[in-house]
């Protein structure tokens, strides 16, 4: 027992002794408190950046325009963040109203067209609440509620009125429950796709999908350099392959081999993820615009993660002493994992914009925001791909110039003060 003790001591010691760990053990509550205040602001601030949705509405019943009107005040009153701008409501049996509401959806005019048949006001009958959009975007889960739930109340109150006010519990229940079909209109009346529950999860998971999908095989492969590093080091098999190139060679051969494969994997991945959408008849609403950014984003974020692993692969001896330096890698990485919902809802919001122009959140977030369905200006996405590139010229200067230095360094491992004399004298 006493010699299992004096192991333990030696393991214990020898970990944390290291200003790495100490560095890491620090950094990590002051990331996790910055994350939290943040988190706070967000939630309290005001959606100062989300404009009023525009919906006008077709009351083919003739019954319920003053209900309606007075229902949207209440909630307006009642939701100063997520305000509806009522637009002239057209009643009657007016075939050209339901044409022209669609045209007002597809030229941007209106956010949510609204019909109600004539017969809504009917307990268990076949009229239905029609809810029109178009291009919705993914940042809720349920776009359609401020207009839904207003709606539902004046159809409730009037059905009351109709009634006798001396109800049961299952009477109130049935007069609550109104059938409702949403709408995604499309570019044309032959394109209208009747939407469902799944295809709006799916409509917000899918932004998601493509960010994550860069995460993981950045990381993935991004792990297996930084393995390989190590493995070649203590083999020593790193000074055979120093004899026949350079270290620039050798480390430049090694990135873009893995970007290759991280390509690869990624590819099989996307269209395995696609084709089981397809096969469970998933609409996922991005289309393929989206991959020319996705592979832009995917080598310039590979390079820029795979110089720092290769520059802390270089200066380290064992996969152990790796993991305090990658402490700070992966909290970069999981910024955006953390702020994607935000995100989402807001893409042009200022949380959206900083995070697209630091280079560790770059790819990600901007992946999040091209494929939510909100129109990037192209000055701002072109913007962002030139500061990464130069972010990775820089990163790619730095560690090959550890590289050329630690790689061929065994015992100790160098810290931070020796490293920047490297640099400095490079």
């Amino acid at each position: 027992m006493q010699k299992i003790l004096k192991v333990a001591q030696r393991e214990y010691i020898e970990t944390t002794r290291t200003k790495t760990f100490i560095f890491s053990i620090l950094m990590l509550p002051v990331m996790i408190v910055a994350i939290v205040y943040f988190a706070r602001k967000l939630d309290r601030r005001k959606a100062v950046d989300r404009p009023p949705m525009k919906v006008a509405v077709t009351d083919l019943s003739g019954q319920l325009s003053a209900k309606i009107e007075t229902a949207f005040d209440e909630h307006n009153d009642r939701n100063p963040s997520r305000q509806v701008e009522l637009q002239e409501l057209q009643a009657g049996e007016n075939a050209d109203a339901e044409k022209e509401g669609k045209a007002r959806l597809r030229s941007g005019e209106l956010d949510v067209y609204v019909v109600l048949d004539n017969d809504v006001l009917q307990v268990q009958g076949t009229g239905k609440l029609h809810l029109y959009a178009h291009n919705q975007k993914a940042g809720d889960a349920d776009p359609f509620w401020p207009v839904k739930n207003p709606i539902y109340a004046a159809i409730f109150n009037r059905r009351c009125e109709l009634r006798n006010l001396n109800l049961s519990q299952d009477e109130l229940k049935d007069l609550r429950d109104v059938q409702t079909e949403e709408v995604d209109v499309g570019s044309a009346d032959d394109e209208e796709r009747v939407q469902n529950k799944t295809d709006t999860i799916v409509r917000m998971i899918a932004p998601f999908f493509f960010m994550y999908l860069l995460f993981l095989g950045i990381i993935t492969m991004g792990q297996q350099m930084l393995s390989s590093i190590i493995e070649e080091k203590n083999s020593r098999v790193i000074e055979v392959l120093l004899s026949a190139v350079s270290p620039f060679e050798l480390m430049a051969g090694k990135i873009l081999g893995l970007v290759g494969v991280g390509l690869t994997v990624v590819t099989l991945w996307g269209f395995a993820a696609y084709g089981a959408a397809r096969w469970q008849g998933l609409n996922v609403g991005v289309g393929s615009e989206i991959l020319p950014y996705f592979f832009i984003y995917y080598v310039l974020g590979f390079f820029l993660f795979g110089s720092v692993m290769v520059g802390i692969g270089s200066i380290c001896n064992t996969i152990k002493e790796t993991q305090s330096l990658m402490t700070p890698v992966m909290l970069c990485c999981v910024v955006p994992l953390l702020a994607w919902r935000e995100i989402i809802r807001a893409p042009s919001g200022t949380l959206a914009r900083v995070l697209s122009f630091l280079p560790p959140t770059t790819p990600m977030v901007m992946i999040l925001r091209l494929s939510s369905g909100t129109e990037i200006w192209i000055v701002e996405t072109l913007l962002s791909i030139v500061l990464l590139a130069a972010s990775v010229l820089g990163g790619v200067w730095i560690a090959a110039r550890i590289f050329r230095t630690g790689i061929l360094m065994y015992g100790k491992r160098p810290g931070l003060r020796e490293v920047g004399r490297w640099l400095r004298q490079a």
